[in-house]
């Protein structure tokens, strides 16, 4: 077996904070059947550490499960409760890392998942957008850098808990079992 060297053009190793302002973590479910609801979570952080070979790199994040927003405060308020993602007991979903691998032309994250008290695999598939300076450093922008990742899965809110499996008169789900994740990252490069 050979050991093929990845290269990502650009690339810097180093830790890296999520930045909030220009990252999103969104999801979309299917419901009854017919339509799809999208939300978002606004408050998390988190960090990425690159390593000098990129497939030994690793993620961890923390999202605020309270700062679920749908666009409806009473679909927002419901998706707190004790019913889905039971915010009073568990105010915070977790990932991390287990590993990364080449898929392709991109990659594919490896992680667990806590949500609800429960752990769960869930592989992310990452593209790498891109490395490059940091135009918001003012002191020297040569010495900073950011970076950008899109990373997409899915999970199974049954398999956490969330919700119950409500059928329709004419057969499925009144909500999929299925939730699609996008995120949309970028970081910034921690120096000195």
């Amino acid at each position: 077996m050979t050991t093929q060297l990845v290269e990502i053009p650009g690339y810097v190793a180093g830790t890296w904070t999520i930045d909030p302002l220009h990252t999103g973590i969104g999801f979309t479910v299917r419901h009854l059947m017919v339509s799809r609801v999208r939300g978002r979570f606004g408050t998390f952080d988190g960090m990425i550490v690159t390593g000098a070979d990129p497939l030994e790199s690793s993620v961890t994040a923390t999202i605020d499960l309270a700062s679920v927003d749908t666009g409806n405060a009473q679909r927002d308020e419901h998706l707190r409760s004790a019913e889905y993602l039971d915010v009073a007991k568990h105010p915070a979903m977790t990932y991390r890392s287990t590993g990364v691998r080449p898929d392709g032309e991109d990659f594919v994250l490896d992680g667990e998942l806590t949500l609800r008290g429960l752990t769960r695999e869930v592989p992310l598939r990452l593209e790498v957008g891109g490395f490059g300076p940091d135009p918001f450093r003012q002191d020297d922008p040569s010495k900073g850098a950011r970076a950008g990742f899109t990373a997409t899965g899915e999970i199974s809110r049954l398999e956490f808990g969330v919700g119950a499996a409500t059928t329709l008169a004419g057969g499925g789900l009144a909500l999929s079992d299925r939730i699609q994740i996008v995120l949309e990252i970028e970081a910034v490069l921690q120096t000195g």
